[in-house]
């Protein structure tokens, strides 16, 4: 066991006692703004930046304590193409609330990360102000993760389906994900190995947007993602970090 298991267990357990409200959600998310469209931001040229907002996190404690829309606003200011939130409050400090902030406040997509395993977690995401939403493959059966992905898409949200190994890799490509992370960090575990993530990285389907996520501190090392092959890559606690994040964002997005 480990902390993917031991978080998506509990989440599981959590939804069966406590069950979200499906209906009253659906009805606030399809009279929400419009989603705005991630994949197409991530396609457009050059090296796209999905710059996160979080709080802590299990591995490196807490980062930074900030106002997750001005922080948001300033990523926005330095290049960004999206804004990803953590919003799992007991491992990384984050909340619904800190989501809202965020799409109030910038005109990028937003992408909501958390360990999302029900239809009804994906309806919320969407009656929240969510644009998209991040799958764990290694988190989902088969039947799952193409279930949770019909639905973001039925909403008009798009799904970030999320890979740390080979078999994961194979199951995200085969669900039809428009959108694959290739995750450095190993959940289970929390260790980072950048190396291994480039070498999955070429793997991934060229007409699927590849997204590199964890691992990225510097500008060389997002060189080295698009090199193979990465349309964008996912940088948190780097820029949660940086003094000026937008400039911060602005060096990964290079010239």
């Amino acid at each position: 066991m480990g902390f993917l298991t031991d978080t998506v267990a509990r989440v599981r357990r959590d939804l069966e006692r406590s069950p979200l409200p499906e209906g009253t959600l659906l009805l606030h998310a399809r009279s929400a703004s419009p989603p705005r469209d991630l994949e197409a931001a991530l396609r457009r040229p050059g090296l796209s930046v999905i710059a996160e907002v979080k709080r802590s996190s299990p591995s490196a404690g807490e980062i930074a304590d900030v106002d997750p829309a001005a922080q948001a606003a300033s990523y926005a200011e330095g290049g960004a193409a999206a804004v990803s939130v953590l919003t799992e409050p007991r491992h990384f400090g984050g909340s619904l609330a800190d989501l809202r902030s965020v799409r109030a406040r910038v005109a990028l997509p937003v992408l909501r990360k958390d360990f999302v395993i029900h239809p009804s977690q994906v309806i919320q995401s969407r009656a929240e102000g969510a644009d998209a939403v991040l799958l764990i493959a290694a988190a989902l059966t088969v039947s799952e993760l193409e279930e949770l992905r019909c639905v973001a898409e039925e909403l008009g949200m798009a799904a970030l389906v999320e890979a740390h190994a080979e078999e994961d890799l194979d199951r995200a490509v085969a669900s039809g994900a428009g959108i694959v992370g290739v995750n450095a960090r190993d959940l289970e575990t929390l260790e980072v190995d950048l190396e291994r993530g480039l070498r999955l990285a070429v793997a991934v389907p060229p007409d699927r947007v590849l997204v590199l996520e964890s691992g990225i501190r510097s500008a060389e090392d997002a060189r080295r993602a698009e090199a193979a092959g990465a349309h964008a890559v996912l940088v948190g606690e780097a820029l949660m970090r940086a003094a000026d994040p937008a400039a911060a964002v602005r060096k990964l997005v290079g010239p």
